[in-house]
C-alpha cells in the first residue's frame, strides 16, 4: 500500500499522532511519502528518518492508495489542491476543532490503517465547482476549483453589492447582499449553512445558491441541478469585489462575468463505517441532541 501524508498542524502534541500513524503503516510494510514542508517539520521536531516527499506540483499520481490529511477541515480543502484530478482517496485525521470533513479522531489514528486494511470503508466521490471569467482570473489560473464553495463578496466597503445572476443563460435575480455563495453538497455544511442554507447529502447531484445577508428579504437559498451553468456579474460602489475558492481568494474587477459550473473531476473521500456522514451530523452538529430523545 502506498500512502501520502500531509498536514498543517500547530498543536504541540499533534505530531505525536502522525508518528503513531507512521508506526502503524510500517507494521504493514507500506510505502510512505510525506509532503515536503510537513516532512521538514517532522524531521526537525520528532527526529524521524527521511522519507520520500511530494509537493503541490509533483510527486503524486494515481498509484497512491490513500492520502492522509492531519488538521481540520481547512487542511482537507488545501489537500485537494495537491490531489487535484489524480483520484487518490483522502481521509482526514482531525487535530482541529469541529472536523466535519476531517472526521477521524486523532486518538484513533491507528484505526485509519487497520480499518482500511480490513476493508471497513467506502469511497465517496465529492463533486467540485470551478470558476472561469471572460478575461481570466490570474490567481486561479491553475487551481480554479473548489470542494466547498465559490463565494463572491464585497471588498473595502460596508455597502452592499449587487450580484446579477443567470442560470443556464436565463435571468434569475439580482441579489442585493454582502455576497453570494455557490456551494457543493460538501460545502453545504460550511459557510452556506451558517448563512441559512440547507444541509445536502454529499452524493446529491446539486448546487445551492445562498445569499449572504440579503437586503431583499424574500431572497432564500436555492437548490439547483449540478449541471447548471451559473453566470454572475457584480456591481457596487467600489471598483472590485472578492472571489474566493474555499480558502483561496482574489480581487476581481466589478462588471467581469464569472461562469461557475461543476468541475470535470471529483475528489474521492474515504468514509469509514465507524465515521459515516449521518453519524457526523449527529455527533458534530448535534442533530437529535434533545433530552426527550
Amino acid at each position: 500500500m502506498k500512502v501520502a501524508i500531509y498536514g498543517l498542524t500547530y498543536q504541540d502534541n499533534a505530531l505525536d499522532y502522525v508518528i503513531e500513524l507512521i508506526d502503524e503503516l510500517q507494521e504493514v510494510d507500506d510505502e510512505i511519502v510525506i509532503e515536503e514542508d510537513f516532512h521538514s517539520l517532522l524531521y526537525k521536531n520528532k527526529n524521524t528518518k527521511e522519507y520520500q516527499t511530494f509537493t503541490e506540483s509533483e510527486g503524486l499520481d494515481s498509484s497512491f492508495d490513500m492520502f492522509v490529511s492531519f488538521g481540520g477541515d481547512g487542511t482537507i480543502l488545501r489537500a485537494t489542491t495537491y490531489v487535484k484530478d489524480t483520484g487518490i482517496p483522502i481521509v482526514g485525521v482531525n487535530t482541529g476543532r469541529l472536523g466535519f470533513l476531517s472526521t477521524f479522531k486523532k486518538e484513533d489514528v491507528r484505526k485509519v490503517v487497520q480499518e482500511f486494511v480490513k476493508g471497513d470503508y467506502v469511497v465517496v466521490e465529492r463533486s467540485l465547482v470551478e470558476v472561469s471569467a471572460d478575461s481570466g482570473v490570474p490567481e486561479f489560473a491553475e487551481l480554479n476549483f473548489a470542494l466547498n464553495e465559490v463565494t463572491v463578496s464585497r471588498k473595502d466597503t460596508t455597502s452592499m453589492i449587487t450580484v446579477e445572476t443567470y442560470l443556464n443563460d436565463e435571468y434569475l435575480t439580482s441579489y442585493w447582499a454582502d455576497g453570494l455563495i455557490i456551494s457543493t453538497p460538501t460545502g453545504s455544511t460550511g459557510y452556506s449553512l451558517s448563512c441559512g442554507g440547507p444541509v445536502i447529502a454529499p452524493t446529491a447531484k446539486s448546487l445551492v445558491l445562498t445569499p449572504i445577508a440579503p437586503h431583499n428579504l424574500n431572497a432564500r437559498p436555492l437548490v439547483v441541478s449540478d449541471d447548471t451553468v451559473i453566470r454572475l456579474k457584480v456591481s457596487g460602489r467600489e471598483e472590485n469585489h472578492l472571489v474566493s475558492l474555499d480558502s483561496r481568494i482574489a480581487s476581481v474587477a466589478n462588471g467581469k462575468e464569472l461562469l461557475i459550473r461543476k468541475a470535470p473531476f471529483t475528489i474521492k473521500m474515504i468514509e469509514y463505517t465507524s465515521e459515516s456522514f449521518l453519524k457526523t451530523l449527529r455527533n458534530k452538529l448535534l442533530w437529535g441532541e434533545d433530552k426527550r430523545n
